[in-house]
Protein backbone atom coordinates (compact mmCIF):
# COMPACT_ATOMS: atom_id res chain seq x y z
CA UNK A 1 0.00 0.00 0.00
CA UNK A 2 2.81 2.39 0.90
CA UNK A 3 4.58 1.74 -2.40
CA UNK A 4 1.43 2.57 -4.34
CA UNK A 5 0.82 5.66 -2.20
CA UNK A 6 4.27 6.97 -3.11
CA UNK A 7 3.85 6.18 -6.81
CA UNK A 8 0.38 7.70 -7.03
CA UNK A 9 1.45 10.71 -4.98
CA UNK A 10 4.39 11.35 -7.27
CA UNK A 11 2.23 11.18 -10.38
CA UNK A 12 -0.50 13.25 -8.75
CA UNK A 13 2.03 15.98 -8.04
CA UNK A 14 3.13 15.90 -11.68
CA UNK A 15 -0.52 16.23 -12.73
CA UNK A 16 -1.15 19.15 -10.36
CA UNK A 17 1.84 21.10 -11.69
CA UNK A 18 0.62 21.20 -15.30
CA UNK A 19 -0.48 24.76 -16.01
CA UNK A 20 -3.53 25.50 -18.15
CA UNK A 21 -2.51 27.86 -20.95
CA UNK A 22 -4.49 30.46 -22.83
CA UNK A 23 -4.26 32.44 -26.07
CA UNK A 24 -5.19 36.08 -26.67
CA UNK A 25 -3.19 37.10 -29.73
CA UNK A 26 -5.69 37.57 -32.51
CA UNK A 27 -6.76 35.26 -35.30
CA UNK A 28 -3.33 33.94 -36.29
CA UNK A 29 -1.36 34.72 -33.13
CA UNK A 30 0.45 37.91 -34.24
CA UNK A 31 -1.97 40.69 -33.09
CA UNK A 32 -2.39 41.71 -36.76
CA UNK A 33 -5.76 43.46 -36.52
CA UNK A 34 -5.06 44.75 -33.01
CA UNK A 35 -1.89 46.44 -34.21
CA UNK A 36 -3.65 48.13 -37.12
CA UNK A 37 -6.55 49.39 -35.01
CA UNK A 38 -4.45 50.57 -32.04
CA UNK A 39 -0.82 50.74 -33.17
CA UNK A 40 0.55 52.43 -30.04
CA UNK A 41 -0.70 49.83 -27.55
CA UNK A 42 1.61 47.11 -26.24
CA UNK A 43 -0.66 44.23 -27.14
CA UNK A 44 1.56 41.35 -25.97
CA UNK A 45 1.77 42.92 -22.50
CA UNK A 46 -1.97 43.59 -22.29
CA UNK A 47 -2.77 40.11 -23.54
CA UNK A 48 -0.46 38.53 -20.98
CA UNK A 49 -1.97 40.54 -18.11
CA UNK A 50 -5.50 39.69 -19.17
CA UNK A 51 -4.92 35.95 -19.54
CA UNK A 52 -3.04 35.76 -16.24
CA UNK A 53 -5.89 37.60 -14.50
CA UNK A 54 -8.07 34.59 -15.33
CA UNK A 55 -5.78 32.35 -13.29
CA UNK A 56 -4.17 30.59 -16.23
CA UNK A 57 -0.78 30.81 -17.90
CA UNK A 58 -0.30 33.01 -20.94
CA UNK A 59 1.13 31.34 -24.05
CA UNK A 60 2.76 34.08 -26.17
CA UNK A 61 3.56 31.83 -29.13
CA UNK A 62 0.40 30.55 -30.77
CA UNK A 63 -1.14 30.21 -34.22
CA UNK A 64 -4.86 30.17 -34.98
CA UNK A 65 -5.15 28.01 -31.88
CA UNK A 66 -3.40 27.47 -28.60
CA UNK A 67 -1.50 24.29 -29.60
CA UNK A 68 -2.92 22.06 -26.83
CA UNK A 69 0.46 20.79 -25.67
CA UNK A 70 -0.52 21.35 -22.04
CA UNK A 71 -3.59 19.14 -22.53
CA UNK A 72 -1.37 16.36 -23.86
CA UNK A 73 0.96 16.76 -20.88
CA UNK A 74 -1.99 16.78 -18.48
CA UNK A 75 -3.62 13.69 -19.96
CA UNK A 76 -0.32 11.83 -20.15
CA UNK A 77 0.04 12.40 -16.40
CA UNK A 78 -3.51 11.18 -15.75
CA UNK A 79 -2.91 8.14 -17.96
CA UNK A 80 0.19 7.21 -16.00
CA UNK A 81 -1.68 7.75 -12.71
CA UNK A 82 -4.36 5.41 -14.04
CA UNK A 83 -1.75 2.82 -15.04
CA UNK A 84 -0.39 2.78 -11.50
CA UNK A 85 -3.89 2.45 -10.06
CA UNK A 86 -4.65 -0.37 -12.48
CA UNK A 87 -1.54 -2.14 -11.22
CA UNK A 88 -2.91 -1.76 -7.69
CA UNK A 89 -6.37 -3.04 -8.71
CA UNK A 90 -4.85 -6.14 -10.29
CA UNK A 91 -2.63 -6.86 -7.29
CA UNK A 92 -5.54 -6.58 -4.87
CA UNK A 93 -7.65 -8.77 -7.16
CA UNK A 94 -4.90 -11.41 -6.99
CA UNK A 95 -4.57 -11.12 -3.22
CA UNK A 96 -8.33 -11.62 -2.88
CA UNK A 97 -8.16 -14.64 -5.19
CA UNK A 98 -5.37 -16.12 -3.04
CA UNK A 99 -7.42 -15.51 0.08
CA UNK A 100 -5.01 -12.98 1.60
CA UNK A 101 -7.85 -10.46 1.79
CA UNK A 102 -11.47 -11.13 2.64
CA UNK A 103 -14.23 -8.81 1.48
CA UNK A 104 -16.85 -7.51 3.86
CA UNK A 105 -20.14 -8.49 2.27
CA UNK A 106 -22.88 -5.98 1.62
CA UNK A 107 -26.52 -6.86 2.19
CA UNK A 108 -28.36 -7.41 -1.09
CA UNK A 109 -25.20 -7.49 -3.19
CA UNK A 110 -25.13 -10.25 -5.83
CA UNK A 111 -21.78 -11.89 -6.62
CA UNK A 112 -23.01 -14.26 -9.32
CA UNK A 113 -26.31 -14.95 -11.07
CA UNK A 114 -25.88 -18.71 -10.59
CA UNK A 115 -23.52 -19.06 -7.60
CA UNK A 116 -25.09 -17.42 -4.54
CA UNK A 117 -22.01 -18.06 -2.37
CA UNK A 118 -19.65 -16.12 -4.61
CA UNK A 119 -18.17 -12.79 -3.49
CA UNK A 120 -16.48 -11.17 -6.48
CA UNK A 121 -13.85 -8.39 -6.24
CA UNK A 122 -16.33 -6.39 -8.29
CA UNK A 123 -15.14 -2.92 -7.23
CA UNK A 124 -11.57 -3.55 -8.37
CA UNK A 125 -12.79 -5.16 -11.58
CA UNK A 126 -15.05 -2.17 -12.29
CA UNK A 127 -12.17 0.17 -11.58
CA UNK A 128 -9.82 -1.70 -13.91
CA UNK A 129 -12.39 -1.72 -16.72
CA UNK A 130 -13.11 1.99 -16.38
CA UNK A 131 -9.39 2.78 -16.27
CA UNK A 132 -8.89 0.85 -19.50
CA UNK A 133 -11.59 2.90 -21.23
CA UNK A 134 -10.29 6.15 -19.72
CA UNK A 135 -6.74 5.51 -20.86
CA UNK A 136 -7.83 4.65 -24.39
CA UNK A 137 -9.58 8.01 -24.60
CA UNK A 138 -6.98 10.09 -22.77
CA UNK A 139 -3.99 8.67 -24.62
CA UNK A 140 -5.80 9.07 -27.94
CA UNK A 141 -6.61 12.69 -27.16
CA UNK A 142 -3.07 13.45 -25.98
CA UNK A 143 -1.65 12.04 -29.21
CA UNK A 144 -4.19 13.80 -31.44
CA UNK A 145 -4.43 17.36 -30.11
CA UNK A 146 -0.82 18.56 -30.61
CA UNK A 147 -1.12 17.84 -34.35
CA UNK A 148 -2.96 20.28 -36.62
CA UNK A 149 -2.70 20.66 -40.40
CA UNK A 150 -1.18 23.97 -41.45
CA UNK A 151 -1.53 25.17 -37.86
CA UNK A 152 -5.31 24.93 -37.81
CA UNK A 153 -7.68 22.25 -38.99
CA UNK A 154 -10.95 21.46 -37.30
CA UNK A 155 -10.27 17.87 -36.28
CA UNK A 156 -9.51 19.06 -32.75
CA UNK A 157 -13.04 20.44 -32.31
CA UNK A 158 -14.77 17.08 -32.07
CA UNK A 159 -11.92 15.68 -29.96
CA UNK A 160 -12.08 18.53 -27.44
CA UNK A 161 -15.79 17.84 -26.90
CA UNK A 162 -14.75 14.51 -25.39
CA UNK A 163 -12.19 15.79 -22.88
CA UNK A 164 -14.55 15.14 -20.00
CA UNK A 165 -15.37 11.58 -21.02
CA UNK A 166 -11.94 10.14 -20.25
CA UNK A 167 -11.78 12.07 -16.99
CA UNK A 168 -15.28 10.88 -16.12
CA UNK A 169 -14.33 7.24 -16.56
CA UNK A 170 -11.23 7.92 -14.46
CA UNK A 171 -13.33 9.38 -11.66
CA UNK A 172 -15.67 6.37 -11.71
CA UNK A 173 -12.62 4.12 -11.39
CA UNK A 174 -11.22 6.07 -8.44
CA UNK A 175 -14.54 5.80 -6.62
CA UNK A 176 -14.72 2.06 -7.29
CA UNK A 177 -11.22 1.47 -5.96
CA UNK A 178 -11.93 3.44 -2.79
CA UNK A 179 -15.17 1.54 -2.30
CA UNK A 180 -13.31 -1.75 -2.71
CA UNK A 181 -10.61 -0.76 -0.23
CA UNK A 182 -13.25 -0.03 2.40
CA UNK A 183 -14.48 -3.63 2.09
CA UNK A 184 -11.07 -5.27 2.55
CA UNK A 185 -10.19 -7.31 5.60
CA UNK A 186 -6.82 -9.01 6.08
CA UNK A 187 -7.10 -12.80 6.34
CA UNK A 188 -4.30 -13.42 8.83
CA UNK A 189 -4.89 -17.15 9.13
CA UNK A 190 -4.55 -17.59 5.35
CA UNK A 191 -1.38 -15.51 5.28
CA UNK A 192 0.16 -17.54 8.10
CA UNK A 193 -0.83 -20.76 6.37
CA UNK A 194 1.08 -19.73 3.23
CA UNK A 195 4.06 -18.43 5.17
CA UNK A 196 4.39 -21.72 7.01
CA UNK A 197 4.83 -23.40 3.63
CA UNK A 198 7.63 -21.06 2.51
CA UNK A 199 10.54 -21.52 4.90
CA UNK A 200 12.83 -21.53 1.87
CA UNK A 201 12.64 -17.70 1.82
CA UNK A 202 15.08 -17.76 4.73
CA UNK A 203 17.78 -19.03 2.37
CA UNK A 204 18.49 -15.39 1.53
CA UNK A 205 19.39 -14.13 5.04
CA UNK A 206 21.20 -17.36 5.88
CA UNK A 207 23.35 -17.07 2.76
CA UNK A 208 24.09 -13.40 3.48
CA UNK A 209 25.21 -14.14 7.05
CA UNK A 210 27.32 -17.04 5.80
CA UNK A 211 29.09 -14.66 3.43
CA UNK A 212 29.65 -12.17 6.23
CA UNK A 213 31.49 -14.77 8.27
CA UNK A 214 33.33 -16.29 5.29
CA UNK A 215 31.60 -19.65 5.41
CA UNK A 216 32.68 -21.49 2.23
CA UNK A 217 30.27 -22.00 -0.69
CA UNK A 218 27.18 -20.36 0.86
CA UNK A 219 25.18 -20.26 -2.37
CA UNK A 220 25.93 -23.85 -3.30
CA UNK A 221 25.06 -25.14 0.16
CA UNK A 222 21.73 -23.30 0.24
CA UNK A 223 20.95 -24.41 -3.29
CA UNK A 224 21.53 -28.00 -2.25
CA UNK A 225 19.25 -27.56 0.75
CA UNK A 226 16.35 -25.75 -0.90
CA UNK A 227 16.18 -26.35 -4.65
CA UNK A 228 13.43 -28.79 -5.59
CA UNK A 229 13.04 -29.95 -1.99
CA UNK A 230 10.42 -29.48 0.67
CA UNK A 231 11.84 -27.12 3.28
CA UNK A 232 10.39 -26.65 6.74
CA UNK A 233 11.34 -25.15 10.08
CA UNK A 234 13.17 -28.25 11.22
CA UNK A 235 15.35 -28.62 8.12
CA UNK A 236 16.23 -24.91 8.10
CA UNK A 237 17.19 -24.89 11.77
CA UNK A 238 19.15 -28.11 11.43
CA UNK A 239 21.13 -26.49 8.62
CA UNK A 240 21.78 -23.37 10.70
CA UNK A 241 23.02 -25.48 13.60
CA UNK A 242 25.56 -27.14 11.30
CA UNK A 243 27.17 -23.85 10.26
CA UNK A 244 30.43 -22.53 11.64
CA UNK A 245 29.06 -19.21 12.86
CA UNK A 246 29.44 -17.03 15.97
CA UNK A 247 26.79 -17.97 18.50
CA UNK A 248 25.12 -14.56 18.38
CA UNK A 249 24.70 -14.76 14.60
CA UNK A 250 23.43 -18.32 14.88
CA UNK A 251 20.77 -17.31 17.41
CA UNK A 252 19.55 -14.48 15.21
CA UNK A 253 19.08 -16.93 12.34
CA UNK A 254 17.43 -19.55 14.55
CA UNK A 255 14.87 -17.00 15.73
CA UNK A 256 13.94 -16.06 12.16
CA UNK A 257 10.69 -17.20 10.58
CA UNK A 258 8.92 -16.34 7.33
CA UNK A 259 6.57 -14.18 9.40
CA UNK A 260 9.34 -12.16 11.04
CA UNK A 261 11.60 -11.79 7.99
CA UNK A 262 10.22 -8.41 6.95
CA UNK A 263 13.23 -6.09 7.07
CA UNK A 264 12.14 -2.46 7.39
CA UNK A 265 8.71 -3.05 5.82
CA UNK A 266 6.75 -1.99 8.90
CA UNK A 267 8.76 1.18 9.48
CA UNK A 268 8.62 2.09 5.80
CA UNK A 269 4.84 1.67 5.76
CA UNK A 270 4.37 3.75 8.91
CA UNK A 271 6.61 6.55 7.64
CA UNK A 272 4.79 6.94 4.33
CA UNK A 273 3.16 10.12 5.62
CA UNK A 274 6.63 11.69 5.67
CA UNK A 275 6.69 11.38 1.89
CA UNK A 276 3.05 11.74 0.85
CA UNK A 277 0.57 14.40 1.90
CA UNK A 278 -2.25 12.17 3.09
CA UNK A 279 -4.77 14.98 2.55
CA UNK A 280 -4.01 15.82 -1.08
CA UNK A 281 -2.29 12.55 -1.99
CA UNK A 282 0.59 14.44 -3.57
CA UNK A 283 4.21 13.52 -3.01
CA UNK A 284 6.17 15.76 -0.66
CA UNK A 285 9.66 16.69 -1.81
CA UNK A 286 10.39 19.05 1.08
CA UNK A 287 8.24 17.92 3.96
CA UNK A 288 9.21 20.64 6.46
CA UNK A 289 8.80 23.63 4.17
CA UNK A 290 5.50 22.38 2.77
CA UNK A 291 3.97 21.70 6.15
CA UNK A 292 5.23 24.95 7.53
CA UNK A 293 3.69 27.04 4.77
Amino acid sequence: MANFAIRLGDQGKTFSEVRIQGKFAGAVGNYNAHKIAYPHINWPSIAADFVKSLGIEFNPYVTQIEPHDYIAKLFNAVTQFNNILMDFDRDIWSYISLGYFKQITKAGEIGSSTMPHKVNPIDFENSEGNLDIANCLLSGISMKLPKSRMQRDLTDSTVIRNLGVGLGYSLLAYKSTLQGIRKLQVNESRLNEDLEQTWEVLAEPIQTVMRRYAVPEPYEKLKELTRGRAVNKESIQEFIESLDLPEEARQILLELSPQSYIGEAENLAKSVEDHVDLTTGFKLYQKTSLRGS
